[in-house]
């Protein structure tokens, strides 16, 4: 692995939080189409090791990594300055650890976001920055009134239920990790209206696929199927019928790349990017599918609902859609054999503790 060395020929594209879940599917897209990456990582969250190693062996010396924590501006500024483009998905992603560490949580996802921003404006202002954002900006949606159908929540009014949530619609942030986020959100739009930088940012919703290691409180989809295959149970809050749209990382990395290919025009926009109705299922739904695949009984147990959890929540990709001519090619099915294939290849060792679904 080429730590620290940089190609002379052309600038690389810096993933921030690039040794993860979508930074390292993002990474290898971009070094198969022969561009260097610059992988920017503090590589605290187990597991991420094995997507760098797994980079570097495919890869080889395209793929440049630094050990820089976004909160660390002294050490991440030089380095980012010198990059063509950044996508920005470093981030503290539990919703609970937000709740117990908001100090940390702060730190990381806003001041980490400054941070990046400052190295961008201070290089030339025009290197594109790309943020990950999440679908929890818009808050637990309290409005929005939904009504049993067999396995599922549908929302009473019409148009949610066949469109989903869009960009139109007030942000309302809940929990720590809502607000640092949401800023964060905030901050990269207004770098494009104060300093007329090239930045752009994709709320997503639940992301999937390989590569993802899920844990208890991120990475549901994963987690429920490596629950499946290594016998371990499954505990859901409130009634399983809550309704998600899930997205193919695959789908996911060809969104972020059709924005960097085209900043000057989206700059200062945010996007939904979901798998949308087409990909919306209810926890029922997905565990239904992966009893079937994995051919096993799960062991299923419930517990009260929590509260802010959000009944339903499906994203109108429609901007995206007609902006960028982007969309999901891969079903929710489809999906779901993929990861539980590669997930059989390459899953963890069993650990003792029951899996909690976070929404």
């Amino acid at each position: 692995m080429n730590r620290g060395a940089r190609s002379r020929r052309e600038a690389p594209v810096a993933i921030v939080g690039g040794s993860g879940f979508i930074g390292s599917n993002l990474a290898d897209s971009l070094l198969s189409d022969g561009k260097p990456v610059l992988v920017i990582d503090n590589l605290s969250r187990p597991g991420v090791e094995q997507n760098l190693e797994w980079l570097a062996q495919k890869h080889g010396s395209r793929l440049t990594v630094e050990t820089i924590d976004v909160r660390d501006a002294n050490a991440l500024t030089p380095v980012l300055m010198r990059s063509k483009a950044i996508f920005h998905l470093a981030a503290q992603t539990a919703v609970t650890t937000s709740l117990v560490r908001p100090d940390e949580d702060f730190d990381v996802n806003l001041r980490g976001t400054f941070n990046v921003l400052e190295a961008a404006r201070l290089s030339s202002g025009r290197i594109p920055v790309i943020f990950a954002s999440t679908n929890k900006v818009y808050g637990s949606l309290p409005d929005v009134a939904v009504r049993e159908d067999g396995d599922r929540c549908v929302p009473c009014d019409c148009t949610v239920q066949a469109q989903g949530i869009d960009e139109a619609r007030g942000l309302d942030f809940c929990t720590p990790y809502g607000c640092s986020k949401g800023a964060a959100d905030q901050y990269v739009l207004d770098y494009a209206k104060s300093y007329g930088m090239p930045t752009a940012v994709l709320r997503m919703s639940c992301i999937y696929g390989p590569r993802q290691f899920g844990t208890e409180d991120q990475g549901w989809v994963a987690h429920f199927l490596l629950s499946a295959l290594t016998g371990r149970p499954i505990t859901i809050y409130g009634d399983g019928r809550q309704v998600r749209d899930i997205l193919h990382v695959a789908d996911a990395v060809a969104a972020y790349r059709a924005v960097l290919d085209h900043i000057e025009r989206v700059r200062g926009q945010a996007f939904n990017l979901g798998g949308g109705p087409e990909n919306a299922l209810s926890l029922r739904m997905l565990l239904s599918e992966i009893g079937g695949l994995t051919g096993r009984e799960l062991s299923i147990r419930h517990e009260s609902e929590r509260t802010g959890d959000q009944p339903f929540f499906v994203a109108d990709t429609r901007k995206i859609l007609t902006t960028l001519g982007w969309k999901a090619h891969v079903s929710w099915r489809e999906g779901i054999r993929d990861l539980a294939d590669w997930l059989q290849r390459h899953r963890l060792e069993p650990r003792p503790e029951a899996v909690r679904y976070v929404a």
